[in-house]
């Protein structure tokens, strides 16, 4: 990467700056005052799929983690600070997981090539197919068969943040919160709903419903 292209990015940010300015002479100082935004996006490190793009949203309305193939894990520090921040403290009111068709992580994980320690990051996705093998495996177009596995993916990451004592302790408190699942199609620009909503621990399979001290059973 050279020295010039770096600068004509810098160029373009100060475009982009003095344009915004030129038609809204106090956003930037609105914009400093603080952040608060209502959604939350957990997405996918795909240079294609910028959040605030997508969403046609300016800067400070949408709260963003992105990694690839859009994952949640228990154990990511990374991601669970940013969604304790975002639930906590900005206390969002939405929690939106997308997806994309076509993703490279999702098709990765489909595959058996040993790619290195990204192998690791993916192996959730695999765990998702083998789950639901017999139904992926009966759709022979391979295309529509990473389709159907982007979706399923999105719909078992939605669950993975319901599943966590963040979210639920937020039901708890009274907080207002939904978790949603979306996919976006790269080749027409448009976000699809998957209809796979949670806005409260009644919608969870009971053996991922936390209990606080005193509604626990008493030990004898």
């Amino acid at each position: 990467m050279s020295n010039a292209f770096l600068q004509r990015i810098l160029d373009r940010n100060r475009d982009w700056a003095r344009q915004t300015t030129e038609r809204d002479p106090d956003f930037f100082a609105r914009l400093a005052e603080q952040q608060a935004p209502e959604i939350f996006w957990i997405g996918c490190s795909d240079a294609r799929v910028p959040a605030d793009r997508l969403l046609n949203l300016d800067p400070g309305q949408v709260f963003v983690h992105r990694n690839i193939a859009n994952q949640v894990y228990q154990i990511d520090v990374n991601c669970l600070s940013v969604l304790e921040y975002a639930v906590n403290i900005l206390k969002v009111k939405h929690i939106i997981v997308c997806g994309h068709y076509g993703c490279g992580g999702v098709r990765a994980a489909m595959e058996r090539t040993e790619l290195g320690l990204i192998d690791n990051w993916l192996r959730q996705i695999k765990d998702i197919y083998a789950a639901n093998a017999r139904m992926l495996d009966s759709e022979s177009n391979a295309d529509k068969r990473l389709s159907m596995l982007c979706e399923l993916n999105v719909r078992q990451q939605v669950l993975n943040i319901c599943h966590t004592s963040i979210v639920q302790s937020a039901w708890k408190a009274g907080q207002s919160l939904t978790v949603h699942g979306w996919i976006y199609s790269i080749r027409d620009g448009r976000l699809h709903d998957l209809d796979f909503w949670v806005d409260g621990v009644h919608d969870l399979n009971p053996i991922y419903q936390m209990l606080n001290v005193a509604e626990q059973s008493p030990s004898f």
